[in-house]
């Protein structure tokens, strides 16, 4: 079985991003190799991944994932570029077709064709990243471009992936892909629906974490984020594939009517727990092994705030350290 890589997703709980510098450079004594980020109504996916890398070389850089629509691909190849030369380590550069609300609300970009943007950029992104100067007229864009200086590590491009059409892509034509918002006993769908990996390509899963015992903290903080991803057009479509459709029927009711309140709050207490780790540090670290199956390269861990890392923050390596599976 391949060694699985840990990484976190930064910004890191109750921290600030000038405040990280102390806890990243401790990373890999704490057992992560991986630095992450995601990209949505927050924080940017590259500059939190930037400074990370200048302050601890040789960590793995991904980004879980960048939406294929909101950057030029000639920009989003040098980006890559550069912080592969900064980190003299592999930058796992994710992109995806994300959601009408990242794509469209936030940034003014139609959300059109995604499996089309996403399958152009990442031939194009292969392509440069392998040294040729690509001159193409792709079915979403025109580009005339090539890097004039190549880093020493190529940097690898996955997809983000939930269902069999972009998990195919994704090892086809990419290095692999990343999928979240699903249980650990599903895991094996995505695996077999991604067929045999070939050399070198991942397989991360991201899953999102809160640590502690209250248990009506966690659910609710898992409410605020399933109740919106969950009623997402491709999150809809993922659950349908995964037959959890009947469980979120009322979830979807509410939101189609326009209560997203009441969406969230629709949500069995069932589903959040299996979506949403919460528990003790290491009742965490156990569910979050079952999550680690043949064919899983990377696991990916988004750590949400908690009453205990407000009441003290100090103890957030201690945390991380816990929650890492052996």
């Amino acid at each position: 079985m391949t060694e699985v890589s840990w990484g976190v997703t930064l910004p890191l709980p109750g921290l600030g991003l000038h405040r990280h510098r102390e806890i990243v450079e401790a990373l890999p004594s704490l057992g992560y190799r991986d630095v992450w980020t995601g990209e949505g109504g927050g924080y940017d996916g590259l500059t939190a991944l930037t400074a990370a890398l200048a302050w601890s070389p040789g960590l793995r850089a991904g980004t879980g994932v960048l939406p294929a629509q909101t950057r030029g691909p000639g920009v989003l190849a040098q980006t890559a570029a550069s912080m592969a030369e900064l980190g003299q380590a592999e930058v796992l550069l994710g992109i995806g077709s994300s959601v009408p609300a990242h794509v469209t609300a936030l940034n003014g970009r139609p959300h059109s064709r995604p499996y089309a943007h996403v399958r152009d950029l990442l031939r194009f992104l292969r392509r440069v990243f392998d040294g040729e100067h690509v001159t193409e007229t792709y079915e979403t864009f025109s580009i005339d471009f090539g890097l004039r200086r190549r880093p020493a590590v190529r940097p690898k491009v996955i997809v983000g992936a939930l269902r069999p059409g972009m998990l195919k892509l994704a090892f086809a034509e990419g290095d692999g892909a990343i999928t979240n918002v699903l249980a650990a006993h599903e895991v094996p769908r995505i695996v077999e629906a991604a067929g045999p990996p070939g050399e070198g390509q991942e397989l991360v899963v991201k899953i999102f974490v809160t640590p502690t015992e209250d248990a009506a903290h966690a659910r609710a903080a898992g409410r605020a984020f399933l109740g919106w991803i969950l009623n997402q057009p491709p999150y809809r479509a993922f659950h349908d594939w995964l037959g959890r459709g009947e469980a979120l029927a009322a979830s979807r009711a509410a939101w189609d009517a326009g209560d997203r309140r009441g969406a969230a709050e629709a949500l069995p207490d069932s589903v959040v727990d299996e979506l949403w780790v919460h528990g003790s540090p290491e009742e965490c670290r156990a569910h979050i092994a079952r999550y680690v199956h043949p064919g899983v390269t990377a696991v990916e861990l988004h750590v949400t705030q908690t009453p205990e890392l407000r009441a003290a923050p100090h103890t957030l390596p201690d945390v991380l350290k816990a929650l890492r599976a052996h």
